[in-house]
């Protein structure tokens, strides 16, 4: 199946019992709330296809995985009950991926900011290249990554996730995060394909039910993510709205 619309596109493929999901906006494969209803509402899909296995998660393009919200969208939130509704999508997406009962594969191709890096937090294995730096730069436009930070902080521990928040200008090498554990293998670019393919069909052999149960292993004990994400909704929908927040999401546009 395919979706294509001015505001991104996503499109699904099938190889044997492996879901490939590919999404992707001209802004840096950057999510607007269609496409993140979109993304999500095709996770909880293949969540309850019999015949997927395994799910594949990639971006459109060679250079940027992810940059996070859409700026464009975030200056159309007038108020906090908007704001809240559009924060929740990063919110409904990552609790589709816990409860998956999928394992997902994260291919990153490139770099990855805000939303991004919680999108590859949730991810159970991730391929990354060396190009694939990040950064959470949300206190540099007056808000904070608090929606995706159960996800990034229970990858890479609260510490990272500290440092990560409060140098909201550096990025952080795709090697650090390696280190942290953000990513699981890096390999080169030219490799990256191969690399994903060869071990999703490795992983899609092995008995389904065993790794259905591996899943729920993995994510024990987040089960407070379908209140404690959208809490933190509420709080970033507010903090958008600050004459803070305006000022620096039009400075970034520029």
């Amino acid at each position: 199946m395919s979706l294509e619309t001015t505001k991104g596109s996503l499109s699904t493929s099938f190889q044997d019992t492996i879901a490939t999901v590919q999404f992707g906006h001209p802004a840096s494969n950057s999510f607007p709330r269609e496409l993140l209803n979109k993304l999500t509402l095709e996770i909880n899909s293949l969540s309850r296809n019999d015949a997927v296995s395994l799910i594949v998660l990639k971006s459109e393009g060679e250079k940027a995985f992810c940059s996070g919200a859409s700026f464009d969208e975030l200056l159309q939130v007038e108020n906090e009950e908007q704001g809240t509704e559009f924060f929740s999508g990063f919110a409904h997406l990552l609790n589709a991926m816990r409860s998956c009962s999928k394992l997902i594969i994260g291919r990153v191709q490139g770099k990855a900011v805000g939303g991004g890096v919680g999108i590859i937090a949730a991810c159970d294995y991730v391929f990354a290249t060396p190009q694939s730096d990040i950064k959470l730069s949300e206190l540099a436009i007056g808000i904070g990554p608090f929606v995706i930070e159960p996800a990034v902080s229970r990858k890479i521990g609260k510490t990272a996730m500290t440092a990560m928040t409060l140098a909201a200008h550096e990025w952080k090498s795709a090697d650090w995060a390696f280190q942290k554990g953000l990513y699981s293998v890096l390999v080169d670019s030219e490799n990256l394909d191969k690399e994903v393919e060869n071990f999703a069909q490795k992983l899609s052999s092995y008995n389904p039910e065993a790794l259905h149960e591996m899943k729920k292993i993995i994510w024990e004990n987040t089960e407070n993510w379908e209140s404690l994400l959208f809490e933190r909704a509420a709080i970033t929908g507010k903090l958008v709205l600050s004459d803070f927040s305006r000022n620096a999401l039009m400075q970034f546009k520029k």
